[in-house]
Protein backbone atom coordinates (compact mmCIF):
# COMPACT_ATOMS: atom_id res chain seq x y z
CA UNK A 1 0.00 0.00 0.00
CA UNK A 2 1.31 3.43 -0.92
CA UNK A 3 2.34 5.90 1.78
CA UNK A 4 -0.34 8.37 0.72
CA UNK A 5 -3.09 5.76 1.01
CA UNK A 6 -1.84 4.76 4.45
CA UNK A 7 -1.96 8.38 5.61
CA UNK A 8 -5.49 8.85 4.23
CA UNK A 9 -6.81 5.70 5.92
CA UNK A 10 -5.04 6.66 9.15
CA UNK A 11 -6.53 10.16 9.15
CA UNK A 12 -10.02 8.80 8.41
CA UNK A 13 -9.69 6.22 11.18
CA UNK A 14 -8.43 8.83 13.63
CA UNK A 15 -11.26 11.23 12.79
CA UNK A 16 -13.80 8.41 13.19
CA UNK A 17 -12.31 7.54 16.56
CA UNK A 18 -12.43 11.17 17.71
CA UNK A 19 -16.04 11.45 16.48
CA UNK A 20 -17.13 8.30 18.35
CA UNK A 21 -15.33 9.44 21.50
CA UNK A 22 -16.94 12.89 21.22
CA UNK A 23 -20.41 11.36 20.83
CA UNK A 24 -19.80 9.16 23.86
CA UNK A 25 -18.65 12.14 25.95
CA UNK A 26 -21.60 14.23 24.77
CA UNK A 27 -24.09 11.49 25.70
CA UNK A 28 -22.40 11.14 29.09
CA UNK A 29 -22.66 14.91 29.55
CA UNK A 30 -26.38 14.77 28.71
CA UNK A 31 -26.89 11.94 31.23
CA UNK A 32 -25.23 13.94 33.97
CA UNK A 33 -27.30 17.00 32.99
CA UNK A 34 -30.51 14.93 33.23
CA UNK A 35 -29.40 13.61 36.62
CA UNK A 36 -28.86 17.17 37.90
CA UNK A 37 -32.22 18.20 36.40
CA UNK A 38 -34.04 15.42 38.30
CA UNK A 39 -32.22 16.21 41.53
CA UNK A 40 -33.08 19.88 41.09
CA UNK A 41 -36.79 19.08 40.67
CA UNK A 42 -36.79 17.11 43.94
CA UNK A 43 -34.86 19.87 45.68
CA UNK A 44 -37.34 22.55 44.51
CA UNK A 45 -40.30 20.51 45.81
CA UNK A 46 -38.62 19.95 49.17
CA UNK A 47 -37.64 23.63 49.37
CA UNK A 48 -41.21 24.79 48.70
CA UNK A 49 -42.53 22.40 51.33
CA UNK A 50 -39.90 23.53 53.84
CA UNK A 51 -40.65 27.21 53.16
CA UNK A 52 -44.39 26.57 53.51
CA UNK A 53 -43.75 24.76 56.81
CA UNK A 54 -41.81 27.79 58.06
CA UNK A 55 -44.69 30.10 57.14
CA UNK A 56 -47.17 27.72 58.73
CA UNK A 57 -45.14 27.79 61.94
CA UNK A 58 -45.58 31.57 62.00
CA UNK A 59 -49.41 31.35 62.13
CA UNK A 60 -50.96 32.03 65.54
CA UNK A 61 -51.06 28.83 67.62
CA UNK A 62 -50.88 26.62 64.61
CA UNK A 63 -54.10 27.74 62.92
CA UNK A 64 -55.69 24.88 61.01
CA UNK A 65 -55.52 25.44 57.30
CA UNK A 66 -58.18 23.79 55.22
CA UNK A 67 -57.20 22.41 51.84
CA UNK A 68 -57.29 19.40 49.66
CA UNK A 69 -55.86 16.38 51.32
CA UNK A 70 -54.58 14.95 48.05
CA UNK A 71 -53.52 16.52 44.76
CA UNK A 72 -56.43 17.37 42.44
CA UNK A 73 -56.53 17.46 38.65
CA UNK A 74 -57.32 20.60 36.70
CA UNK A 75 -57.27 20.60 32.90
CA UNK A 76 -55.38 17.29 32.98
CA UNK A 77 -52.69 18.88 35.18
CA UNK A 78 -52.12 17.61 38.71
CA UNK A 79 -52.40 20.46 41.20
CA UNK A 80 -49.99 19.71 44.07
CA UNK A 81 -50.88 20.13 47.74
CA UNK A 82 -48.43 23.01 47.96
CA UNK A 83 -50.77 25.09 45.78
CA UNK A 84 -53.65 24.69 48.24
CA UNK A 85 -51.39 25.28 51.20
CA UNK A 86 -49.86 28.37 49.62
CA UNK A 87 -53.26 29.92 48.86
CA UNK A 88 -54.43 29.29 52.42
CA UNK A 89 -51.29 30.88 53.85
CA UNK A 90 -51.67 33.86 51.52
CA UNK A 91 -55.22 34.38 52.80
CA UNK A 92 -53.76 34.57 56.32
CA UNK A 93 -51.26 37.19 55.07
CA UNK A 94 -48.21 34.95 54.77
CA UNK A 95 -46.85 35.45 51.26
CA UNK A 96 -44.42 33.08 49.51
CA UNK A 97 -40.79 34.19 50.05
CA UNK A 98 -38.66 33.47 46.95
CA UNK A 99 -35.56 34.47 48.94
CA UNK A 100 -36.26 31.82 51.59
CA UNK A 101 -36.90 29.18 48.93
CA UNK A 102 -33.61 30.22 47.28
CA UNK A 103 -31.69 29.86 50.54
CA UNK A 104 -33.26 26.49 51.39
CA UNK A 105 -32.68 25.14 47.86
CA UNK A 106 -29.07 26.32 47.91
CA UNK A 107 -28.43 24.34 51.11
CA UNK A 108 -30.04 21.24 49.60
CA UNK A 109 -27.87 21.63 46.47
CA UNK A 110 -24.70 21.90 48.50
CA UNK A 111 -25.66 18.71 50.31
CA UNK A 112 -25.88 16.92 46.93
CA UNK A 113 -22.47 18.33 45.88
CA UNK A 114 -23.95 20.51 43.10
CA UNK A 115 -22.04 23.77 42.72
CA UNK A 116 -24.07 26.33 40.82
CA UNK A 117 -25.67 29.73 41.23
CA UNK A 118 -29.45 29.37 41.45
CA UNK A 119 -32.40 31.69 40.95
CA UNK A 120 -35.96 30.97 42.16
CA UNK A 121 -38.44 32.52 39.74
CA UNK A 122 -42.16 33.21 40.07
CA UNK A 123 -43.54 32.39 36.64
CA UNK A 124 -46.79 32.50 34.71
CA UNK A 125 -46.92 28.86 33.50
CA UNK A 126 -49.04 29.74 30.47
CA UNK A 127 -46.73 32.41 29.04
CA UNK A 128 -43.54 31.46 30.94
CA UNK A 129 -43.18 35.14 31.81
CA UNK A 130 -41.02 35.77 34.87
CA UNK A 131 -43.09 37.73 37.38
CA UNK A 132 -40.50 37.90 40.10
CA UNK A 133 -37.18 36.28 41.05
CA UNK A 134 -35.09 35.77 44.15
CA UNK A 135 -32.04 37.57 42.73
CA UNK A 136 -33.06 40.61 40.72
CA UNK A 137 -29.46 41.63 39.98
CA UNK A 138 -28.65 38.33 38.24
CA UNK A 139 -28.94 38.10 34.47
CA UNK A 140 -30.59 34.91 33.21
CA UNK A 141 -29.70 33.79 29.71
CA UNK A 142 -30.66 30.71 27.76
CA UNK A 143 -27.14 29.28 27.41
CA UNK A 144 -25.54 27.22 30.14
CA UNK A 145 -28.63 26.86 32.37
CA UNK A 146 -30.75 24.01 33.66
CA UNK A 147 -34.42 24.73 34.37
CA UNK A 148 -36.59 22.63 36.64
CA UNK A 149 -40.25 21.92 36.01
CA UNK A 150 -42.67 24.68 36.96
CA UNK A 151 -44.44 23.77 40.20
CA UNK A 152 -47.87 25.52 40.49
CA UNK A 153 -48.47 27.47 43.70
CA UNK A 154 -52.05 28.47 42.81
CA UNK A 155 -54.95 26.18 42.23
CA UNK A 156 -55.93 28.06 39.08
CA UNK A 157 -52.44 27.39 37.69
CA UNK A 158 -51.85 31.09 37.14
CA UNK A 159 -48.55 31.10 39.04
CA UNK A 160 -45.76 28.65 39.52
CA UNK A 161 -42.24 28.46 40.84
CA UNK A 162 -39.22 27.36 38.87
CA UNK A 163 -35.58 26.96 39.87
CA UNK A 164 -32.88 27.87 37.38
CA UNK A 165 -29.28 26.65 37.74
CA UNK A 166 -26.86 29.03 36.05
CA UNK A 167 -23.66 27.56 34.58
CA UNK A 168 -23.70 24.14 36.28
CA UNK A 169 -20.82 23.09 33.97
CA UNK A 170 -18.29 22.85 36.78
CA UNK A 171 -20.36 20.22 38.57
CA UNK A 172 -20.90 18.23 35.39
CA UNK A 173 -17.23 18.36 34.41
CA UNK A 174 -16.26 17.49 37.99
CA UNK A 175 -18.49 14.41 37.88
CA UNK A 176 -16.98 13.51 34.50
CA UNK A 177 -13.45 14.14 35.76
CA UNK A 178 -12.17 10.57 35.82
CA UNK A 179 -13.91 9.84 32.53
CA UNK A 180 -12.29 12.87 30.86
CA UNK A 181 -8.85 11.96 32.21
CA UNK A 182 -9.27 8.36 31.04
CA UNK A 183 -10.44 9.61 27.64
CA UNK A 184 -7.42 11.91 27.26
CA UNK A 185 -5.01 9.13 28.27
CA UNK A 186 -6.75 6.71 25.90
CA UNK A 187 -6.59 9.18 23.00
CA UNK A 188 -2.92 9.93 23.63
CA UNK A 189 -2.18 6.20 23.78
CA UNK A 190 -4.12 5.47 20.56
CA UNK A 191 -2.58 8.40 18.69
CA UNK A 192 0.86 7.32 19.91
CA UNK A 193 0.20 3.76 18.68
CA UNK A 194 -0.97 5.07 15.31
CA UNK A 195 2.10 7.27 14.93
CA UNK A 196 4.33 4.35 15.93
CA UNK A 197 2.55 2.10 13.44
CA UNK A 198 2.98 4.69 10.68
CA UNK A 199 6.70 4.88 11.49
CA UNK A 200 6.98 1.09 11.32
CA UNK A 201 5.16 1.00 7.96
CA UNK A 202 7.34 3.84 6.65
CA UNK A 203 10.44 2.00 7.84
CA UNK A 204 9.26 -1.20 6.19
CA UNK A 205 8.66 0.69 2.93
CA UNK A 206 12.11 2.19 3.20
CA UNK A 207 13.66 -1.23 3.84
CA UNK A 208 11.79 -2.62 0.84
CA UNK A 209 13.13 0.23 -1.31
CA UNK A 210 16.64 -0.30 0.04
CA UNK A 211 16.41 -4.00 -0.79
CA UNK A 212 15.28 -3.19 -4.30
CA UNK A 213 18.14 -0.71 -4.77
CA UNK A 214 20.60 -3.12 -3.20
CA UNK A 215 19.46 -5.97 -5.45
CA UNK A 216 19.84 -3.79 -8.54
CA UNK A 217 23.27 -2.56 -7.46
CA UNK A 218 24.40 -6.07 -6.57
CA UNK A 219 23.32 -7.54 -9.90
CA UNK A 220 24.91 -4.65 -11.78
CA UNK A 221 28.15 -4.62 -9.80
CA UNK A 222 28.59 -8.41 -9.87
CA UNK A 223 27.63 -8.72 -13.52
CA UNK A 224 30.68 -6.78 -14.73
CA UNK A 225 33.42 -8.77 -12.93
CA UNK A 226 31.66 -12.07 -13.67
CA UNK A 227 31.43 -11.07 -17.31
CA UNK A 228 35.10 -10.18 -17.36
CA UNK A 229 36.02 -13.51 -15.73
CA UNK A 230 33.93 -15.45 -18.26
CA UNK A 231 35.39 -13.56 -21.19
CA UNK A 232 38.97 -14.03 -20.03
CA UNK A 233 38.31 -17.68 -19.22
CA UNK A 234 36.91 -18.31 -22.73
CA UNK A 235 39.94 -16.72 -24.36
CA UNK A 236 42.29 -18.80 -22.22
CA UNK A 237 40.44 -22.02 -23.03
CA UNK A 238 40.31 -21.23 -26.74
CA UNK A 239 44.09 -21.62 -27.09
CA UNK A 240 44.40 -18.35 -29.01
CA UNK A 241 46.72 -16.96 -26.33
CA UNK A 242 49.02 -19.95 -26.04
CA UNK A 243 51.67 -18.21 -28.17
CA UNK A 244 51.20 -14.88 -26.40
CA UNK A 245 52.46 -15.34 -22.82
CA UNK A 246 52.32 -11.63 -21.94
CA UNK A 247 48.69 -11.37 -23.09
CA UNK A 248 47.91 -14.63 -21.30
CA UNK A 249 49.39 -13.36 -18.04
CA UNK A 250 47.42 -10.15 -18.45
CA UNK A 251 44.16 -12.10 -18.70
CA UNK A 252 45.10 -14.14 -15.64
CA UNK A 253 45.78 -10.87 -13.79
CA UNK A 254 42.34 -9.57 -14.77
CA UNK A 255 40.69 -12.77 -13.53
CA UNK A 256 42.60 -12.59 -10.23
CA UNK A 257 41.64 -8.92 -9.80
CA UNK A 258 37.94 -9.51 -10.46
CA UNK A 259 37.84 -12.56 -8.17
CA UNK A 260 39.56 -10.51 -5.46
CA UNK A 261 36.94 -7.79 -5.98
CA UNK A 262 34.06 -10.26 -5.49
CA UNK A 263 35.69 -11.89 -2.46
CA UNK A 264 36.36 -8.49 -0.88
CA UNK A 265 32.71 -7.54 -1.33
CA UNK A 266 31.48 -10.83 0.16
CA UNK A 267 33.87 -10.54 3.09
CA UNK A 268 32.78 -6.97 3.71
CA UNK A 269 29.11 -8.00 3.94
CA UNK A 270 29.97 -10.81 6.36
CA UNK A 271 32.25 -8.55 8.42
CA UNK A 272 29.55 -5.88 8.77
CA UNK A 273 27.09 -8.51 9.94
CA UNK A 274 29.55 -9.76 12.56
CA UNK A 275 30.35 -6.21 13.70
CA UNK A 276 26.65 -5.37 14.07
CA UNK A 277 26.11 -8.49 16.18
CA UNK A 278 29.27 -7.81 18.22
CA UNK A 279 30.70 -11.19 17.19
CA UNK A 280 33.94 -9.81 15.76
CA UNK A 281 36.70 -8.73 18.12
CA UNK A 282 39.40 -6.25 17.20
CA UNK A 283 42.99 -7.44 17.57
CA UNK A 284 44.27 -4.03 18.59
CA UNK A 285 47.93 -3.16 18.90
CA UNK A 286 50.23 -0.22 18.30
CA UNK A 287 50.60 0.12 14.51
CA UNK A 288 52.76 2.43 12.43
CA UNK A 289 50.79 4.80 10.22
CA UNK A 290 53.38 5.76 7.60
CA UNK A 291 53.99 2.27 6.05
CA UNK A 292 50.24 1.50 5.85
CA UNK A 293 49.42 4.80 4.16
CA UNK A 294 52.42 4.51 1.84
CA UNK A 295 51.31 1.03 0.63
CA UNK A 296 47.77 2.25 0.00
CA UNK A 297 48.95 5.30 -1.95
CA UNK A 298 51.13 3.14 -4.22
CA UNK A 299 48.22 0.73 -4.79
CA UNK A 300 45.73 3.45 -5.78
CA UNK A 301 48.20 5.38 -7.95
CA UNK A 302 49.06 2.19 -9.81
CA UNK A 303 45.46 1.45 -10.83
CA UNK A 304 44.22 5.05 -11.19
CA UNK A 305 42.73 6.14 -14.52
CA UNK A 306 43.14 9.86 -13.81
CA UNK A 307 45.84 11.96 -12.13
CA UNK A 308 45.98 11.79 -8.32
CA UNK A 309 48.05 13.95 -6.01
CA UNK A 310 48.52 12.87 -2.39
CA UNK A 311 49.62 15.19 0.42
CA UNK A 312 50.73 13.56 3.67
CA UNK A 313 51.12 15.32 7.05
CA UNK A 314 51.66 12.86 9.91
CA UNK A 315 52.34 14.56 13.23
CA UNK A 316 52.00 11.21 15.03
CA UNK A 317 53.71 7.98 14.08
CA UNK A 318 51.35 5.32 15.41
CA UNK A 319 47.80 4.46 16.49
CA UNK A 320 46.23 1.79 18.70
CA UNK A 321 44.08 -0.26 16.28
CA UNK A 322 43.57 -3.53 14.46
CA UNK A 323 45.99 -3.23 11.53
CA UNK A 324 43.93 -5.23 9.02
CA UNK A 325 40.68 -3.39 9.68
CA UNK A 326 42.38 0.01 9.99
CA UNK A 327 44.00 -0.48 6.60
CA UNK A 328 40.62 -1.41 5.10
CA UNK A 329 39.03 1.73 6.62
CA UNK A 330 41.65 4.05 5.09
CA UNK A 331 41.39 2.15 1.79
CA UNK A 332 37.61 2.65 1.70
CA UNK A 333 37.89 6.38 2.33
CA UNK A 334 40.58 6.83 -0.35
CA UNK A 335 38.56 4.70 -2.79
CA UNK A 336 35.48 6.91 -2.20
CA UNK A 337 37.58 10.03 -2.70
CA UNK A 338 38.69 8.70 -6.10
CA UNK A 339 35.24 7.44 -7.14
CA UNK A 340 33.43 10.68 -6.42
CA UNK A 341 36.08 13.04 -7.72
CA UNK A 342 36.62 15.54 -10.48
CA UNK A 343 39.07 15.22 -13.35
CA UNK A 344 42.04 16.03 -11.17
CA UNK A 345 42.14 14.40 -7.71
CA UNK A 346 43.79 15.94 -4.68
CA UNK A 347 43.79 13.89 -1.47
CA UNK A 348 45.26 15.09 1.81
CA UNK A 349 45.93 12.65 4.65
CA UNK A 350 46.92 14.08 8.03
CA UNK A 351 47.27 12.76 11.56
CA UNK A 352 47.65 14.35 14.97
CA UNK A 353 46.52 13.60 18.52
CA UNK A 354 45.00 15.11 21.63
CA UNK A 355 44.65 13.81 25.19
CA UNK A 356 42.17 11.05 24.26
CA UNK A 357 42.36 10.31 20.54
CA UNK A 358 44.62 9.79 17.60
CA UNK A 359 42.91 11.89 14.94
CA UNK A 360 43.27 11.03 11.25
CA UNK A 361 41.76 13.15 8.46
CA UNK A 362 41.21 12.25 4.80
CA UNK A 363 40.39 15.27 2.65
CA UNK A 364 39.50 15.32 -1.06
CA UNK A 365 38.47 17.97 -3.57
CA UNK A 366 35.68 15.81 -5.03
CA UNK A 367 31.99 16.39 -5.72
CA UNK A 368 31.14 16.60 -2.00
CA UNK A 369 28.12 15.33 -0.09
CA UNK A 370 24.86 17.22 0.42
CA UNK A 371 23.70 18.07 3.96
CA UNK A 372 20.70 15.75 3.53
CA UNK A 373 22.91 12.78 2.56
CA UNK A 374 25.38 13.47 5.37
CA UNK A 375 22.67 12.47 7.88
CA UNK A 376 22.30 8.96 6.43
CA UNK A 377 25.56 8.27 4.64
CA UNK A 378 26.82 5.88 7.35
CA UNK A 379 23.65 3.78 7.27
CA UNK A 380 23.74 0.29 5.81
CA UNK A 381 23.12 0.18 2.01
CA UNK A 382 22.52 3.94 2.17
CA UNK A 383 24.72 5.54 -0.45
CA UNK A 384 23.26 8.78 -1.78
CA UNK A 385 21.23 8.07 -4.92
CA UNK A 386 22.93 4.70 -5.37
CA UNK A 387 20.53 3.41 -8.00
CA UNK A 388 20.53 6.62 -10.02
CA UNK A 389 24.30 6.83 -10.04
CA UNK A 390 24.57 3.25 -11.23
CA UNK A 391 21.92 3.65 -13.93
CA UNK A 392 23.48 6.81 -15.30
CA UNK A 393 27.05 5.57 -15.35
CA UNK A 394 28.15 6.83 -11.95
CA UNK A 395 30.14 4.91 -9.37
CA UNK A 396 28.78 1.48 -8.63
CA UNK A 397 28.53 -0.28 -5.30
CA UNK A 398 26.15 -1.26 -2.54
CA UNK A 399 26.68 1.55 -0.08
CA UNK A 400 28.59 -0.75 2.25
CA UNK A 401 31.90 1.12 2.39
CA UNK A 402 31.03 3.93 4.80
CA UNK A 403 28.86 1.68 6.94
CA UNK A 404 31.83 -0.69 7.16
CA UNK A 405 34.04 2.24 8.25
CA UNK A 406 31.45 3.29 10.82
CA UNK A 407 31.12 -0.23 12.24
CA UNK A 408 34.90 -0.67 12.50
CA UNK A 409 35.25 2.66 14.31
CA UNK A 410 32.47 1.64 16.68
CA UNK A 411 34.30 -1.64 17.35
CA UNK A 412 37.43 0.40 18.14
CA UNK A 413 35.31 2.49 20.57
CA UNK A 414 36.06 5.45 18.38
CA UNK A 415 34.00 7.58 16.00
CA UNK A 416 33.93 9.10 12.54
CA UNK A 417 32.52 12.44 11.41
CA UNK A 418 32.13 13.99 7.99
CA UNK A 419 32.46 17.61 6.91
CA UNK A 420 31.57 18.41 3.33
CA UNK A 421 30.33 21.11 1.00
CA UNK A 422 28.66 19.91 -2.17
CA UNK A 423 30.76 20.40 -5.34
CA UNK A 424 33.73 21.61 -3.25
CA UNK A 425 35.27 19.10 -0.83
CA UNK A 426 34.75 16.22 1.61
CA UNK A 427 36.73 15.53 4.77
CA UNK A 428 36.35 12.44 6.95
CA UNK A 429 37.81 12.54 10.45
CA UNK A 430 38.60 9.37 12.39
CA UNK A 431 38.90 9.45 16.19
CA UNK A 432 40.83 6.39 17.46
CA UNK A 433 41.13 6.09 21.26
CA UNK A 434 44.68 6.13 22.58
CA UNK A 435 46.00 3.38 24.86
CA UNK A 436 44.72 3.99 28.39
CA UNK A 437 47.56 4.26 30.87
CA UNK A 438 47.50 1.58 33.54
CA UNK A 439 47.08 2.82 37.08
Amino acid sequence: MKSRQIKIFTIIGLLALIALQSIWLYNTYIQFSISIYRDSNDILKKSLNREASLRFAQTSKGTIISGAATPAKKNDVIVPEIAYMNEALQKLGFELSLTDVDSIADNFLKATDVESTIVICLINPKTEEILNKSKNDLDIHSLGIIKTDIIPIRTDLSQGVQMILINPYYTIIKRMGLLLIATVILMIFIIGCIIYQIKIIAKQNKIAQIREDFSYAMVHDMKMPLGSIMMCNNFLHSGKLDNKPEMKNRYFTIIDSEIDHLLTLANKVLTISKLENHKLEMDKSKILLAPIIKDLIEKFIAKATKPIHFSIDLQVNDAYADEEFFKEVISNLIDNAIKYSKESIEIKISAHCDDKYTIIKIYDNGIGISEKDQRTIFDKFERASATKRTKFGGATGFGLGLNYVYQVMEAHEGKIIVNSIEREFTEFTLFIPKIMKEL
